[in-house]
């Protein structure tokens, strides 16, 4: 599927803007019928923009730009767009590569002397994530503390992660990095002689009447239409927590509206901004980058079978999708002024895809259940084993059927079909195939309904036993009550009454269940939480998840 995706790119460098078919109204009523149901109106809210080529055919908000004053929201409103900036900043460096100015094989030492083991680290490495340097957001003594608020120049924040040990050597593996993306910044801005910014907003925003995107650091001046952001407090909203604008820099400091981000898709897409060798360049992965479908600030995949362009952004108070459908010429634009959602709320990247499926008219498959017995669900029930380390086990709750995948939520499956099933949430589709005897000897998994789906056996192991949780007085749940962070992600743990609770950004809360004093699980997702100390208020809790531990560190 990567191999088809790459090559159908390298065959489309540019949108083809061969005459297509004029927009449905029904596509357009279908916009704005599931935009409108994925909001609430007292919540925080999207803006939307469905296009094919120059012609909008879905354009419009829900929700609010202000909780406090009921503001409505509009989709002429400013939101941040967190790391949707790099395709941005990538793109700045292969104009100044285009001039001249620098070449992508340049070593990180030519623009910021002294970086240790910058003569080894190329330009190339920082754009698409391969350089092995390590991400301050993955620190948790900058995101935990207050360093985050702190206004800085380049030079210290680049002071902030320089002498960090390396993740691996540069070009030999792969990692997302926004410690490389501020780099981009600093290149841009030894080569250019301007800020950053400064820099895109001349060659770009400006040329391309982008009025409204620009570096949000709303300590320089106030930002006209600038939305509030907003993120889950519990069951409740409260403020975004703050950071300075100055450290997301060109990983992901760029604020803009969906109108300014279809310009952009225009004319980056388009053949206007780019030479076709810079852009083919741009969208097509390469080296350890290409394992991970990851070209230059963009990712590539497929679509209902279509290659498929996109990149999402989350920064505090704010998500952010923008996707590019190159046979079709297709733009979808998502901004939301919140960084979590309601129970049951689709992501801006689920939303994106799901109105793109309809514009191109290979709409994802209705979700109408088909009647089946509970017996004749059981006969699903097992282990279906991936490889050594992950299985997929299906078990029947409370009469329906589900799937958890090792370290990851159990999702409810929908029968539409004989031995075929969707997943409640996202657009996956699961096929069960059997034997000579007519027996479930395997499932194929088709990961958002794409490819040829891929074959899972049934391994015959027994189904994992139900964990079983403590109760536990209010004076031991108290002390682990508190928020824990690392990187850009929040982790709370809080009390709904006497029932415990966590939330990590960008997801709904969940119910936890004490194994321990120190020790919680969590029934949705095949996870656990370990406190420390065990005594007194705990100062970190450990997520151990589909057999990674991630240490996050309290911050209240």
């Amino acid at each position: 599927m990567r191999l088809t995706a790459t090559l159908a790119l390298l065959l489309v460098p540019f949108a083809s803007h061969a005459a297509t078919p004029p927009a449905s109204p029904e596509v357009a009523a279908f916009a704005a019928r599931t935009v409108e149901a994925n909001c609430a109106a007292d919540a925080p809210g999207m803006a939307v923009l469905l296009a094919r080529g120059d012609e909008v055919i879905y354009r419009g908000a829900c929700g609010r730009a202000s909780l406090e004053l009921g503001v409505p929201l509009s989709a002429d409103h400013v939101f941040r767009t967190g790391s949707v900036t790099k395709q941005f900043a990538a793109a700045g460096v292969l104009k100044l590569a285009e001039d001249g100015r620098l070449s992508l094989s340049d070593p990180l030492s030519k623009f910021v002397p002294g970086y240790p083991g910058g003569d080894r680290i190329t330009v190339e490495m920082l754009l698409n994530h391969t350089s092995g340097i390590r991400s301050y957001t993955d620190m948790p003594e900058v995101m935990a503390g207050g360093s985050i608020m702190q206004d800085l120049g380049t030079a210290q924040l680049v002071d902030v992660f320089k002498a960090q040990a390396p993740d691996f050597a540069p070009g030999e593996g792969w990692h997302y990095n926004n410690s490389g993306y501020v780099l981009v910044g600093a290149v841009i801005e030894a080569a250019s002689g301007k800020p950053w910014h400064a820099h895109l907003d001349e060659v770009f925003f400006k040329p391309l009447g982008m009025a409204h995107t620009g570096y949000g650091n709303e300590a320089d001046a106030v930002i006209p239409g600038h939305v509030g952001g907003y993120t889950r407090n519990g069951e409740r909203w409260a403020r975004a927590r703050h950071l300075s604008m100055t450290q997301p820099h060109a990983a992901g400091a760029l604020v803009s509206t969906v109108d300014d981000l279809h310009k952009w898709n225009r004319a980056l897409h388009g053949g206007g901004l780019l030479r076709e060798d810079s852009y083919r360049a741009m969208v097509t992965p390469r080296g350890k980058a290409a394992e991970h479908d990851y070209g230059f600030g963009i990712s590539v995949g497929t679509l209902r079978g279509q290659p498929q362009l996109q990149h999402g952004g989350g920064i505090f108070g704010f998500s952010s999708y923008l996707l590019y459908l190159p046979g079709d010429d297709v733009t979808v634009a998502v901004l939301y002024n919140a960084d979590a959602g309601r129970p049951g709320m689709l992501g801006t990247g689920r939303l994106a895809n799901l109105l793109a499926a309809q514009a191109i008219g290979r709409p994802y498959p209705d979700k109408k259940a088909i009647e089946v017995e509970a017996d004749a669900l059981s006969h699903y029930e097992g282990v279906y084993r991936i490889d050594q380390d992950a299985v997929r086990v299906l078990r029947v709750k409370d009469g329906v059927l589900t799937s958890q995948r090792t370290g990851g939520l159990a999702h409810a499956l929908i029968p539409v079909a004989k031995d075929t099933f969707l997943f409640e949430e996202g657009y996956s589709r699961i096929v069960f195939e059997r034997d000579a005897a007519g027996e479930v000897a395997a499932m194929r998994f088709f990961p958002e309904d794409e490819g040829e789906g891929e074959l899972v056996p049934r391994s015959g192991e027994p189904l994992p036993a139900a964990r079983t949780g403590l109760q536990l007085s209010r004076e031991a749940l108290e002390r682990i009550v508190g928020e824990y962070a690392i990187g850009s992600m929040v982790l709370k743990v809080f009390l709904d009454g006497d029932t415990p609770r966590t939330q990590l950004t960008g997801q709904p809360a969940f119910e936890i269940f004490a194994e321990s004093p120190s020790k919680f699980f969590l029934t949705v997702v095949d996870a656990t939480l370990v406190f420390a100390p065990e005594t007194g208020a705990a100062e970190t809790v450990t997520l151990r998840q589909g057999g990674r531990e991630t240490v996050f560190a309290r911050t209240d």
